[in-house]
């Protein structure tokens, strides 16, 4: 289906209402144990899984169903939760069957990334809620129309990026927005994933038995089975991911964005390649900077593969680097160091020592969720940030792959005079599957 301009003048505005009133860290209500919510969770090898976990220790949440086309995990999955909860789940190859249960409140969308659209929509189409995985999307046109089937179908939609919920990044926030930096003229995002080696090139085999690799292909380009694509690496592989930029990326840029109250970058720019394993398998790069030019401040984000880097001591974080002094936050918590011998320095400003995160964004994440699905309220990550975000991370990923800088009309998305660019905003689906016509 193509995404015509009317449907990205409808969505980008309502990106723009979104980013206009990006929400606080709501409280999240207790659910009440007289109250239940019927979840079924479709992917449940790694995430996926993670979520349903963090679902079934809050109150009144059971499970009925699992979905996965790699049996071995099904099965394996399956007798977790009976051990937890006392009861088997029911168990499907085909998510389309999960959707036929007129049981289920929210489906979980634990995929990988090139299989999070149909399922969404499929279940918003169906009268369930989602909690989806992160990024929202494999792709912009994805994104668009996944935005478009939530509101169609008034559905609550929660994306993982648990950090919205998690209140000491929203605390940071707040400290930026306070002033007390004064002018912000430099953002970074970086993840350095120092554990992560190299992905040894083997041979094309068969699947696994037990596992249905046509499904788990979907609308992905037809392959040959190779093991370095399946299961946990496939986010090294253009097809199905987009790397460190999408996977850690819509965290990180996230908050950047947040943070400067800017969500629009005029042009983005990249580089990098295969610098660390150069004859790897990987096909996504494991060194890359992007930067994105807002016209009054840049957001720099930097990735790297088998080093840590160990930017202010963090491996990943974001740092807003200010005329008074620089703020930087990560997963731990966050603190401020203060300018001290440079023209801008302030004599009065004072460092803040580290603020410690809790430790339990998922869980809040979820709570936030379910409270949401009662009240129909829009959720800390709702579908129109997940999807905003999730294009600023493809944005960065197709400047690197064109190997140039990229201009954004942000009101009508799409790129400005770049037939070629726009060419990596589709999706691009393999036949039988097409997107759904909404």
């Amino acid at each position: 289906m193509t995404t015509n301009r009317r449907t990205f003048i409808r969505n980008a505005a309502v990106t723009a209402s979104a980013v206009a009133a990006f929400p606080t860290v709501m409280k999240a209500g207790a659910i009440s144990p007289n109250d239940k919510v019927t979840v079924a969770l479709i992917g449940c090898k790694g995430m996926g899984f993670s979520d349903l976990t963090a679902f079934l220790d809050q109150p009144g949440v059971e499970c009925a169903a699992l979905c996965d086309v790699d049996n071995n995990i099904l099965q394996e999955r399956a007798a977790e939760v009976e051990k937890k909860t006392g009861k088997k789940p029911d168990l499907y190859e085909d998510f389309r069957r999960v959707m036929d249960r007129k049981d289920i409140d929210v489906v979980i969308v634990g995929t990988p990334d090139h299989w999070h659209c149909l399922p969404m929509i499929y279940a918003c189409q169906t009268g369930k809620d989602v909690y989806c995985e992160k990024p929202l999307a494999n792709s912009i046109e994805e994104c668009n129309l996944m935005v478009k089937a939530a509101q169609k179908y008034n559905r609550v939609v929660q994306v993982n990026q648990w950090q919205r919920s998690d209140p000491h990044w929203k605390n940071a926030v707040d400290y930026v927005h306070s002033g007390q930096l004064g002018r912000v003229r430099s953002t970074r995002a970086w993840s350095y994933v120092g554990w992560k080696g190299t992905i040894p090139v083997v041979a094309d085999s068969n699947p696994p038995a037990g596992v249905n690799y046509n499904m788990w292909l979907g609308p992905a380009p037809l392959r040959p089975f190779n093991q370095n694509r399946f299961h946990f690496t496939f986010r090294w592989f253009w097809d199905y991911a987009g790397g460190l930029m999408t996977d850690w990326g819509v965290h990180l840029l996230d908050y950047a964005l947040y943070g400067m109250n800017r969500y629009v970058p005029k042009s983005v720019m990249a580089s990098g390649g295969k610098y660390a394993f150069p004859a790897d398998a990987m096909e996504t790069p494991d060194t890359m900077m992007a930067i994105y030019d807002f016209g009054d401040f840049n957001l720099v984000w930097d990735h790297t593969i088998g080093i840590y880097g160990q930017n202010y001591g963090r491996g990943h974080g974001v740092a807003f680097i200010g005329e008074y002094g620089t703020l930087v936050v990560d997963r731990n918590g966050w603190e401020v160091i203060p300018e001290t011998s440079s023209v801008s320095a302030k004599k009065e400003m004072q460092a803040v020592p580290l603020q410690k995160g809790s430790g339990k964004g998922l869980d809040l994440h979820v709570k936030n969720f379910l409270e949401c699905i009662k009240t129909r309220e829009k959720p800390n990550c709702d579908i129109e940030i997940g999807a905003h975000i999730a294009r600023i991370a493809q944005l960065g990923n197709i400047a690197y792959r064109l190997g140039r800088q990229v201009y954004w009309d942000g009101e009508n998305q799409k790129f400005i005079d770049d037939k070629r660019a726009d060419t990596y905003i589709k999706a691009n689906y393999r036949a039988p599957w097409e997107l759904p016509k909404i």
